[in-house]
């Protein structure tokens, strides 16, 4: 459970990182950067959480599929 719980917030908060980034081209334009904020919340998010995963060891697969998530979450804040 110490692993699942950082691991849940990564992978919940690179779903969320995505529907945003998709909902941006019918986002009202006035509140763009609002959407954009919550995009750079989410990835900090993320980021603490995987860096509470590292600390409880997880196997180098779901490790380096973590840092995939990062990756892309990474890649949309720099969109």
């Amino acid at each position: 459970r110490a692993l699942a719980v950082p691991v849940q917030l990564v992978e919940r908060c690179h779903a969320y990182v995505l529907a945003i980034h998709a909902f941006l081209p019918s986002c009202n334009p006035n509140i763009t950067s609002d959407a954009k904020v919550g995009i750079h919340q989410l990835a900090g998010a993320a980021r603490a959480a995987f860096q509470t995963a590292l600390v409880n060891s997880p196997p180098a697969a779901e490790r380096e599929r973590l840092r995939g998530l990062l990756r892309e979450m990474r890649e949309v804040e720099e969109a």
